[in-house]
């Protein structure tokens, strides 16, 4: 574990996209290159890149009455590694993964979730009927998390099991699942205005 300790700078803007020595050589790849949206679909009123970092932001004069997505356009994945980086702000956020896009930058699937004061840790399904499937927050997200920071969010899809790890620890599993193809996605929240950040986002295919 002592060459996780050692980052690997991209060549990208100041502050932006970070791959972790050895990452690289087990066939993790970069799912945002620091620069601009090419590969994501989501309003663009909404999403936009700050010094290397992928924002996503709304306010009171233009607040969202849905929940809105930008979603990764370029391939559609099922069993996979997902690790990113995420410091929310304020209000409500997630990760969807597994999922499948709809119109007007909606999405209907798992999430990763992440709120303020809540939920971090946790799996729900959005737009679904489960509501919150795994409460990962109790016990677990609640101590991992760090509010107002950056938080390592890793996403494991193996066949029918699911993991969730937040500051490595374990906060979710769900098994059973069925493994099926779908996107993954960013979140804002739809009600008070909310910024969330996102940066060092890799993912890795498995079999």
């Amino acid at each position: 574990m002592k060459g996780f300790l050692f980052v690997l700078l991209l060549a990208l803007p100041a502050a932006s996209q970070v791959m972790v020595m050895g990452e690289a050589s087990e066939g993790f790849v970069s799912l945002f290159n620091g620069r601009d949206l090419d590969a994501w679909d989501g309003d663009p009123q909404l999403w936009s890149i700050e010094r290397g970092v992928l924002t996503g932001r709304t306010s009171a004069e233009n607040p969202l009455k849905a929940n809105s997505f930008l979603v990764y356009q370029s391939a559609r994945f099922k069993n996979f590694e997902l690790r990113l980086q995420i410091r929310l702000r304020n209000h409500n956020s997630g990760i969807q993964f597994r999922s499948q896009a709809l119109p007007q930058f909606a999405v209907r699937g798992l999430q990763a979730d992440a709120a303020e004061g809540n939920w971090w840790g946790s799996i729900y399904e959005e737009k679904g009927t489960r509501g919150v499937i795994v409460n990962g927050w109790k016990g677990k997200g609640e101590m991992a998390v760090k509010p107002n920071d950056w938080n390592d969010y890793w996403i494991r899809c193996e066949n029918n099991l699911i993991r969730l790890t937040l500051n490595g620890t374990v906060t979710a599993e769900l098994k059973g699942e069925p493994a099926q193809e779908g996107v993954i996605a960013l979140q804002l929240h739809a009600g008070p205005p909310m910024q969330v950040e996102f940066r060092n986002i890799r993912l890795l295919q498995l079999p």
